[in-house]
């Protein structure tokens, strides 16, 4: 099963050692080749923002209540979700520096070693979704719309597994330039959203109403689906042919292999974790506020992080094309690519943040009829735009950094700006300080967040320029 021709972002060259080896694939680094590979990439990760859109537009016409439910729960399995999610991206920078060497037996390796972390992954976090009251004993919210959250999270945990090993798939696709996959999967995915979210919200058939809840189940239903396509595709589609091990190759875990995915992923997972609960933490410390600063709140986490999809793919991109050049050996390519990219994200966040800004009530009015819950959210929205801009800075950064395949020092400067500065700092501000009662709770932790933003921003930005120097000169 083919879906295309593979993305145009390699050359071949002939290898400088060894005729006899597979010829290195040096890459395209113009600004076009970027866009090319980051253009599928955004695509796809929009359609997966959208399924968390749907969801909250969906919840959000039946009550506040279920949109509470499924902004607390989907915080929670965000929790647990992306960090092992970031474990596994670590996969994208060390399969793009073996395809970048040619080394196509290689990538094989990778994604079978990927799948067997995927699997120890779930191991751990589908317990925590599916024995979920501890979870949901911590959040201090109203008592009727704790068992929607329940059900939502048991969904969830049963399709955890599914989402991990489709993430393994997901970073070799990036990794020998083959975005369009995932693209075409998610799309097909978020066709299929809206009638599954119906049938399981309103009930069809046998299938009883579960309201807010049943946009969990229609999610985990998805992420099997999905998880099948990528299986097939990998099996069926002839450009993949090179990558696939023999039936007589081992297929069991090797050490070595594994702690070079864990010495980089564990970081980058971390890092991940780190900027998204620096978001579901906020929201589970705004509950006591209520569901309508809760659900206020989750517009706006629903507005950037749709935004944040542009710096994301790119920075994936520059990270596949930053990691290519150095398993070809040109680290002159890397260095330009890593520039290119960094500084394309920053601009157009800079026109994104505007946009929303100006663009704000139409924007939040698409989220909710509720005026208060809108007034939240309009509240705070200057805050959020400011946040994306630097949220795209330190992105395309870290990202870029993982294709260099430096993660711990990302990691521990987001987990002081961003944990430190930003989330505990929004608590103080909110609940202990006569300023942040009159910003309101969900404004507090903003302003907080684009404090700690800026300086971890700022950090990155420095550690990325210096990286790129150290290579090009080596």
């Amino acid at each position: 099963m083919s879906t295309g021709a593979p993305a145009n972002t390699t050359r071949h060259a002939a290898p400088a050692s060894d005729a006899a080896t597979t010829a290195s694939c040096i890459p395209d680094v113009s600004i076009a080749a970027l866009f090319r590979l980051a253009a599928p990439i955004l695509i796809a990760q929009l359609a997966v923002i959208a399924l968390g859109v749907i969801d909250t537009v969906m919840a959000g016409r039946l009550s506040a209540r279920d949109l509470a439910a499924v902004a607390i729960g989907s915080s929670i399995y965000a929790s647990v979700f992306v960090g092992m999610m970031g474990v596994l991206q670590a996969l994208t920078p060390i399969a793009g520096r073996h395809f970048g060497a040619g080394r196509y037996d290689e990538v094989g390796l990778d994604l079978i070693h990927g799948l067997w972390l995927a699997a120890a992954l779930s191991a751990v976090g589908a317990p925590l979704l599916l024995t979920n009251g501890q979870w949901l004993h911590w959040v201090d919210i109203e008592p009727a719309v704790r068992p929607i959250a329940s059900t939502y999270l048991v969904a969830l945990g049963l399709g955890l597994p599914a989402a991990l090993a489709t993430r393994a798939y997901v970073a070799i696709h990036a990794a020998v330039g083959r975005p369009t996959v995932t693209m075409t999967i998610n799309i097909a995915a978020l066709g299929a959203k809206i009638p599954l979210n119906l049938a399981f919200m309103y009930g069809s058939g046998p299938l009883p109403a579960l309201g807010g809840a049943g946009c969990g189940v229609a999610t985990a239903v998805l992420l099997w689906g999905i998880l099948l396509a990528n299986w097939l595709v990998w099996r069926l589609d002839p450009f993949y042919a090179r990558f696939r091990l023999a039936d007589a190759a081992p297929r069991a875990p090797v050490w070595r292999r594994q702690r070079e995915l864990l010495r980089l992923g564990l970081p980058s997972g971390g890092s991940v974790l780190i900027e998204v609960t620096s978001f579901t933490f906020i929201t589970l410390l705004l509950a006591p506020l209520g569901a309508v600063v809760v659900a206020g709140h989750q517009i706006l986490v629903n507005l950037v992080s749709t935004l944040y999809m542009l710096p994301l793919s790119l920075g994936v991109a520059g990270s596949v094309l930053v990691s290519q050049a150095l398993g070809a050996a040109a680290p002159s390519l890397a260095r330009r690519a890593a520039v290119r990219c960094y500084w394309l994200a920053v601009g157009l966040a800079l026109l994104l943040a505007t946009a929303l800004f100006f663009a704000r009530e139409p924007f939040v009015a698409a989220f909710t009829t509720d005026a208060s819950v809108a007034a939240v959210a309009l509240g705070a929205i200057g805050l959020s735009a400011l946040f994306h801009v630097f949220d795209a800075m330190q992105a395309a950064a870290s990202f870029l950094l993982r294709g260099y395949k430096v993660a711990l020092a990302p990691m521990l400067i987001h987990s002081m700006a961003l944990w430190g500065l930003g989330l505990l700092g929004g608590y103080w501000l909110a609940f202990h300080t006569e300023l942040g009662a009159r910003l309101g709770g969900a404004a507090s932790f903003w302003a907080a967040a684009d404090v700690g933003l800026i300086l971890a921003a700022g950090a990155l930005s420095w550690i990325l320029a210096r990286v790129t120097r150290q290579h090009w000169a080596a």
